[in-house]
């Protein structure tokens, strides 16, 4: 019986996710009726190779087994589990038994003869001899073969920072920020929408229904008549500029991400030459789009179920390409969960079929299930409800789920404390000290975090009323000035926290992560380590107390990468204090004694 095989999600409907390099444990029950020898073996290989390559599994106990493979190749590999009772090697388990019992060997040596085909003299040769190959018709071979999507490693690993191109000058300025967005330590650099913006029902500032001149809308209203989805709009330059951008991203190590907002402004060229791909009111006029409260007259939905989906599906598709052929290897994908979930799994299969490399965020605040319904279908990574959690008890529940539950086969997180979109209450009040423990957690927590800046360094909390998290004067409906040089800006802090990232294998997965006990609810602490590289995080919650505690830990020493304390930690309770008026937090590197 081969039963039990994982990892695999769903009973293997959708493949698992690795990261190039990393090794896939692949584990089974397997077990025969009786006594006899069991061997498990694994299979895998690349699904452009046409051989499968075998490796044998190590029992582990009652009955169970396990085998890695590491993967070498962007794509997709498939593996499954095969097994047989072997009665050569039973003979030489039950051989080894009988000499340590002192028996006669002779019939048991003849009967191993048969077995083996030759004649075998003693049981010292018995014992050198090798199991001969077991007969196909009793080979058993696990009912599914399952798969596992091969990323590049910036999938598993990556720091994102949003820029909106028009506050800097369009493309040519954000050229020269790019020495900016390098000393900060990102290596994602993600831009809004660049396309042309409509004017028909466009937005004015802070998101008023109606545009005063001068106003410049919002990037999500897309198309105007200078085009559409595969145009960029004029004031922000030409596409030689936004070339230039993603080469001289490149050469600082910087990849480019765009948005992909599959929506239309009505002056889009889409709905006067494809009205058919819109869903049309009795009275004949489209509906614009709704997410109540929020009301978005500026936008046109597809209707991804139309008669007409296969030319609007093709159409969409193509868009990506055509920012592929332009150097755009990451995608940020706008409110996915509004589409329709087979159009995802088609398209990014597709997709990734020709360009292995690509990689896909989902920005989808919604609820549970379909936000993991979107990562199975393909999505590379996904936007969470960090923002939202901030208690000691909500980011260990969490933390939890996201990382250490059977949900991370395809599930990667990416923890963002902001977004255009997004200004929790929690640093709207908590001041300097929230916008660092936030940081703080997002950048070690998880492998994959971003932030909205210049906002974020620079601490904007206002709201645009009680209650909103909108932004006063949100950037998402003018230009803004950002003085990226203010003495009291995050951007050391920022830095140095991607330093360490970068410095340390620890921070640069999820899986390892593990809380440890400390008796004070408003200080949490946890640690992650790869191979001998340990990182313990601790973090003071309240923005405006100092909070002290004891730790568990076992004795060793801890290097504060942030200030640059030294302390030996000699017993299992070890005291903390952390300050919010100074520096909130410690990201120690441990080294055990």
């Amino acid at each position: 019986m081969v039963e039990g095989v994982r990892p695999q999600v769903d009973g293997g409907r959708y493949p698992v996710k690795r990261a190039l390099g990393d090794e896939v444990l692949v584990e089974a029950d397997v077990f025969t009726d009786g006594h006899d020898a069991v061997v498990a073996e694994l299979l895998y290989k690349h699904t452009e190779e046409k051989s499968w390559k075998s490796m044998r599994m190590e029992s582990r106990h009652n009955d169970h087994w396990a085998a890695s493979f590491r993967v070498e190749k962007l794509g997709r590999y498939q593996y499954t589990v095969r097994g047989w009772s072997d009665p050569f090697l039973t003979w030489q388990r039950d051989l080894v038994k009988r000499q340590a019992a002192g028996q006669d060997l002779t019939v048991d040596l003849q009967i191993g003869s048969e077995l083996f085909g030759e004649r075998i003299e003693d049981y010292e040769s018995a014992m050198k001899l090798k199991a001969p190959l077991p007969a196909q018709e009793s080979i058993v071979l696990y009912e599914k073969v399952l798969e596992v999507v091969v990323d590049p490693v910036r999938a598993r690993f990556s720091s994102w920072y949003e820029m909106f191109p028009r506050s800097f000058g369009g493309l040519r300025g954000l050229v020269g920020m790019l020495p900016y967005v390098e000393s900060l330590g990102f290596n994602v650099l993600y831009l809004p929408p660049v396309h042309p913006i409509g004017t028909t029902a466009r937005k004015g500032r802070n998101n008023a229904v109606s545009a005063q001149p001068g106003d410049v809308g919002s990037p999500w209203a897309i198309g105007s008549k200078d085009g559409g989805h595969k145009a960029i709009e004029p004031s922000l330059g030409t596409f030689e500029d936004f070339d230039s951008l993603v080469k001289e991203a490149k050469a600082r190590g910087i990849d480019v991400a765009l948005d992909i907002a599959f929506q239309c402004s009505p002056d889009h060229p889409y709905v006067r030459e494809h009205p058919e791909w819109f869903r049309a009111r009795p009275d004949g006029t489209i509906q614009y789009a709704e997410n109540p409260p929020k009301k978005y007259q500026d936008i046109y939905p597809f209707d991804f179920e139309s008669p007409n989906f296969t030319e609007l599906w093709s159409e969409l598709k193509s868009v990506f390409e055509f920012w592929v052929g332009h150097g755009v290897k990451i995608f940020r994908v706008d409110n996915p969960h509004t589409k329709a979930f087979a159009f995802w799994e088609w398209v990014i299969k597709e997709l990734k079929t020709r360009n292995p490399e690509l990689i896909f965020l989902s920005e989808a605040f919604t609820r549970p299930r379909v936000m993991h319904k979107l990562a199975k279908l393909g999505f590379t990574q996904s936007y969470t409800y960090f923002t939202w959690r901030n208690t000691k008890h909500e980011l260990t529940e969490y933390f939890r789920e996201v990382c250490s539950s059977d949900t991370r086969e395809y599930f990667r997180p990416n923890f963002w404390p902001n977004t255009p979109d997004i200004l929790h209450e929690t640093l709207q009040h908590g001041g300097r000290p929230a916008f660092i423990v936030r940081a703080v957690l997002a950048a070690t927590a998880a492998a994959n975090y971003g932030m909205y800046g210049p906002a974020y360094e620079l601490m904007e909390h206002a709201p645009r009323e009680a209650g909103s998290e909108e932004y006063l004067n949100s950037e998402k409906y003018e230009v803004k000035r950002w003085d990226t040089a203010r003495a009291d800006s995050l951007a050391p802090l920022i830095s140095r926290l991607n330093a360490i990232r970068n410095e340390n294998p620890a921070l640069q997965r999820d899986w390892s992560l593990q809380f440890h006990p400390i008796d004070n609810d408003q200080l949490i602490a946890f640690s992650k380590k790869e191979g001998e590289n340990e990182i313990l995080v601790v973090v003071n919650l309240d923005a405006r107390s100092p909070q002290s505690g004891f730790i568990s830990f076992p004795p060793c020493e801890v290097h504060d990468l942030l200030s640059g304390g030294h302390w030996v930690w000699s017993s299992e309770r070890n005291y903390v204090e952390l300050s919010p008026h100074t520096l909130p937090a410690h990201v120690f590197r441990v080294t055990r004694r």
